[in-house]
């Protein structure tokens, strides 16, 4: 399977690739960021922004896409910046036909370190580790994507099944 991460952000989305089987080591396919310029106005960082997830939705044929899942967090403008980038990644991939699946921070951190609240160094050097890179990916954002690709790579087939199981109560 073939999964597109998404750390959504206004300024820098990180975008990871990653293909798999359960039980073996997941693959590097492609990282990067999409920017956009801080002093632009917001509705041509979201144009932008749409417009580099299309272009790493067409060159890269995921499967299923996995965006960071929007958490409250103290500074408001960011949220709402994180919110705005993580819409914008789950339009594109719905346009698509693609399954989203939104994971959050805590649940990536313990996917991959085995702690829901490693830090980010720690959650870089086990992607680093997981993939046999040669050094982490930078930035952060970078780094994050590929995370969340491999918890869904490594998470999201049992709970699909489990949503199957329950069907859809929750």
């Amino acid at each position: 399977m073939r999964v597109l991460g998404v750390d959504p952000g206004l300024t820098r989305c990180g975008i990871g690739v990653v293909e798999g089987v359960p039980g073996r080591p997941p693959v590097l396919v492609a990282v990067g960021v999409v920017r956009t310029p801080p002093d632009a106005g917001i509705g041509e960082r979201l144009v932008l922004l749409e417009q580099g997830i299309e272009a790493w939705l067409e060159a890269q044929q995921p499967e299923a896409v996995a965006v960071e899942r929007v958490f409250s967090q103290h500074n408001v403008r960011t949220v709402m910046g994180t919110a705005q980038a993580s819409a914008v990644a789950i339009t594109a991939a719905a346009r698509r036909g693609l399954p989203v699946a939104l994971h959050t921070p805590s649940e990536v951190k313990a996917a991959i370190t085995g702690s829901g609240r490693a830090d980010k160094e720690q959650v870089a050097t086990m992607v680093t580790r997981v993939l046999r890179l040669a050094a982490a990916p930078t930035p952060a954002d970078a780094s994050d994507a590929l995370a969340l690709a491999i918890c869904h790579l490594w998470r999201g087939p049992a709970q699909a099944r489990l949503a199957a199981a329950l069907g859809g109560r929750r």
